[in-house]
């Protein structure tokens, strides 16, 4: 067996609504058809890989979660503009935070708290 990368991530939700507003109209990912799984989400195409958001009662959970996404799980997104992201983010009201290291990466949450980073490549 060779693994030779990654399918997909996936990512608990709690508001399909919510969540696909996040994704798909402040971030831009647009959803792809995904099979019936007994439980509803939304798949998502990220260039040859995919991005599922699944909807599962109750969700997995920490008490608190770090400030900076870098410290938590999260899902990392290549991406090309990071100053345009800066200001969806802000017109958005979403609280960011940039890399500690210097690199030409972002830190955020989604509206479950999800840890997203994206990363200028």
């Amino acid at each position: 067996m060779k693994i030779s990368g990654y399918h997909h991530a996936s990512l608990i939700v709690t508001d399909l609504i919510k969540a696909a507003d996040f994704y798909e109209k402040l971030i831009g990912l647009e959803p792809i058809e995904r099979p019936k799984l007994g439980f509803s989400g939304l798949w998502y195409a990220v260039g040859d890989l995919q991005l599922h958001l699944l909807v599962l009662t109750p969700p997995l959970r920490f008490k608190e979660v770090p400030e900076h996404v870098g410290r938590d799980w999260h899902l990392a997104l290549a991406i090309d503009d990071i100053e345009e992201l800066k200001i969806k983010l802000t017109k958005a009201g979403i609280f960011y935070t940039l890399s500690r290291s210097g690199r030409k990466a972002l830190f955020c949450r989604d509206p479950d708290q999800n840890g997203l980073e994206f990363v200028v490549t």
